[in-house]
């Protein structure tokens, strides 16, 4: 991968972070959890304390910001309990980036 790529994926991980963080700071601010650190290694279940209907609502926001190009209920039923229990904000950036670049 050239360095010219590698900045390319770099920025847009960074563009879609800055987009999914400020989705999950609207979540995170109407369940009273506004001190809360959002990072790539945040657990959505663990670090941030959201339930499956708030994974819902992401999924809306999702939906709304990137359209049919990111589809994030059909990215999580693909995953056991378990990796759905620790999903990182990271792996979730990394899907919608690929999901742009596939589309």
């Amino acid at each position: 991968m050239s360095t010219e790529t590698t900045s390319a994926t770099t920025a847009d991980a960074d563009a879609v972070l800055a987009d999914i963080t400020a989705m999950l700071r609207d979540l995170l601010d109407e369940n009273g959890l506004e001190d809360v650190e959002v990072t790539r290694d945040a657990t959505f279940h663990g670090d941030l304390e959201l339930e499956s209907i708030d994974l819902v609502t992401l999924s809306a926001d999702l939906r709304e910001h990137y359209g049919d190009r990111v589809n994030f209920a059909e990215f999580v039923a693909e995953l056991e309990l378990d990796e759905i229990i620790a999903l990182t904000v990271g792996e979730l950036v990394d899907h919608v980036v690929a999901s742009l670049r596939a589309a």
